[in-house]
């Protein structure tokens, strides 16, 4: 894969380059692990934000592709690192040519010790394209946004212990 930024794999290092925008966004949920971790797995958390993601696969595995659509925009992106282990889950996808940032981007789930799961999401990035580089701090508050409303998405999987009760 030809991505668009010499840092390959530095959300799994934790050592996040210079001369990117850092951010990181950490919440705990109230989904079972499992439950999150599927959903994170399988292109779910893209979907639920009204995203169009276009993998080459079902599943999220290292060397997938994927295009995202948002609305007009179209974002190709190749998954960079996956972890499947009993208490921790998750993967990153970077940037690939056509892409209007050039980055990476993470989301690791880690078990709780009461089963419920952390997320948290990473990204480094830099403009990619003219778009981006005139958008400036409009594009980084979006960016934002967005790292919250991940983490929204895979709390949307949780079920109230009494939703049952109540549709009685």
């Amino acid at each position: 894969m030809e991505f668009t930024y010499p840092d390959v794999g530095a959300t799994l290092t934790g050592d996040l380059p210079a001369g990117y925008t850092h951010l990181r966004h950490s919440r705990v949920l109230r989904v079972p692990f499992e439950e999150a971790a599927e959903a994170l797995m399988t292109w779910q958390v893209q979907h639920r934000l009204g995203m169009r993601p276009l993998p080459s696969a079902p599943r999220v595995a290292p060397g997938v592709k994927v295009t995202v659509h948002l609305g007009v925009l179209k974002a190709p992106c190749g998954i960079v690192w996956v972890i499947e282990e009993r208490d921790r889950a998750g993967w990153a996808y970077g940037t690939l040519p056509g892409h209007p940032e050039s980055g990476e981007e993470s989301f690791l789930l880690e078990r709780l010790p009461d089963g419920r799961a952390k997320v948290t999401i990473t990204v480094f990035s830099r403009p990619g394209s003219l778009l981006t580089r005139l958008g400036g701090p409009l594009v980084t508050l979006t960016q934002r946004l967005f790292l919250r409303l991940y983490a929204r998405a895979l709390d949307l999987y949780a079920k109230p212990a009494d939703d049952k009760d109540q549709m009685m």
